[in-house]
């Protein structure tokens, strides 16, 4: 236990916090009754208080325990145990999963239980100890409070209700160590400050910047699941906005920030906010968000800039277009592991945009069939948002996905007019030589 952290309890009674337990998860309450019954120490924990305290509504309820995994199994049939580095109970009621986790010490007894990477990074957490213990050694004050059954108040060891009363993320101990520990709690930070409304406290907030290169560090599928949390989860703008407000940008999308900073009018910029605005709007209807989209607009900066790059060295366009999705694709897997699933049709998206010019009416017809049109017509809106000259595009598909035929006589008519108005002869239609009886011309 790091001597310099303030561990004395603080019992919030019932009558002086608003957490019910009609807002709980019968499940969980069953848990924690159980675990009680069974001579245990049970409480809810974590996001679910500090959520609760502030009006919202959890969808996931934790509890801690002095319980061990195996304990735990013991009480439970619907119980299974998962996790190396962090071993933990999941009990299961049908599609609801209540995580059952012991208090566990912030120091390491000798058993190899507490594993420490050279630069500080924890490896292996499995060395049991008391709730203070286990206060101790949570990342934020907001997520360290335990919610009691036994008398329905609410237990803070490191003055976490207030922070939550006053909107605050702190980091509990030293900032710099606990960023080592893990540099995920960086982007948490962040995140939680979006979701919640919170402010990241002053001391917490000063390493940020010079620690984000830690990021390289985390496991790049951890990030992965980590940016569909930060912009899938109706918050995107705010947590845009946190990402490059302390640094981390440039950590987690490199390319794109780069772009970004290079991109001096801000279009880039005003195109991407609109699209996470679209997206927390889908959020908030419940409708779904596509990680393929989702990543077609966060790394499209990106894409933007390496194909500039490419036809300045006079790569044919279609050639410099797809050297430059495989380019920022394979850039970026380096620091997130964006799956192939969803990497193709973000690349899919990117590639049909440079079709939308084309009015040939066979190539009008196979860009409508195209699987992945409808996204690829949602971004082209999107790029509206960076430059009005798409605004005739955007007409026309529209148009073609409900009368093509219309569409193409108009944009042929509007063709004519033009060549008319420039002097130009109308274009002749090619005649086609009648087939002969056998097929032949």
């Amino acid at each position: 236990m790091q001597p310099h952290i303030r561990t004395q309890l603080q019992i919030i009674p019932r009558d002086q916090h608003n957490v019910s337990r009609r807002d709980i998860s019968p499940n969980a309450l069953r848990v924690l009754y159980r675990l009680r019954e069974g001579g245990f120490e049970a409480y809810l924990v974590g996001g679910a208080v500090r959520d609760l305290l502030i009006g919202g509504h959890p969808k996931d309820f934790d509890v801690a325990t002095n319980a061990t995994p195996e304990e735990v199994k013991g009480l439970f049939r619907n119980c299974r145990l998962i996790g190396r580095r962090f071993r933990l109970a999941h009990v299961v009621y049908g599609r609801e999963i209540i995580e059952v986790a012991t208090f566990r010490a912030n120091s390491d007894d000798g058993s190899g239980d507490r594993e420490l990477h050279e630069g500080g990074r924890v490896l292996r957490d499995n060395v049991y100890g008391s709730i203070e213990d286990d206060a101790v050694r949570r990342d934020f004050t907001a997520n360290a409070l335990y919610y009691a059954i036994e008398d329905f108040s609410v237990r803070d060891y490191t003055g976490g209700f207030d922070d939550v009363r006053n909107r605050l993320m702190r980091l509990i101990g030293d900032p710099e160590t606990r960023y080592r520990e893990d540099p995920v709690r960086m982007l948490r930070a962040v995140r939680l400050a979006a979701k919640l409304d919170f402010e990241i406290e002053t001391e917490t907030a000063k390493p940020i910047a010079q620690l984000a290169p830690l990021l390289r560090e985390a496991a790049p599928a951890r990030l992965f699941e980590e940016c569909l949390k930060l912009f899938l989860s109706g918050h995107a703008v705010k947590s845009f906005l946190g990402l490059e407000r302390h640094g981390l940008l440039p950590a987690l999308l490199p390319e794109t920030a780069a772009a970004l900073k290079s991109n001096r009018s801000g279009a880039l910029r005003r195109m991407l906010l609109e699209g996470l605005k679209g997206t927390d709007t889908r959020v908030a209807n419940d409708e779904p968000v596509s990680p393929a989209f989702l990543f077609a607009l966060l790394l499209w900066p990106a894409y933007c800039r390496a194909l500039i790059t490419l036809q300045a060295q006079g790569v044919h366009a279609a050639e410099a277009q797809r050297r430059a999705a495989d380019r920022v694709t394979v850039h970026q897997l380096e620091t997130i592991a964006l799956p192939r699933r969803f990497s193709l049709p973000m690349q899919e998206i990117w590639l049909l945009q440079s079709r939308f010019s084309q009015r040939q009416r066979k190539r009008v017809f196979r860009t409508l069939a195209h699987p992945r049109f409808r996204a690829a017509f949602d971004f082209l809106n999107l790029r509206m948002a960076a430059s009005e000259e798409h605004a005739d595009d955007v007409a026309f598909w529209r148009e073609a996905q409900t009368d093509p035929a219309h569409a193409l006589a108009a944009a042929d008519a509007h063709r004519d007019a033009e060549s008319s108005e420039e002097g130009d002869a109308p274009r002749k239609r090619r005649r086609r030589r009648r087939k002969t009886a056998h097929g032949g011309e």
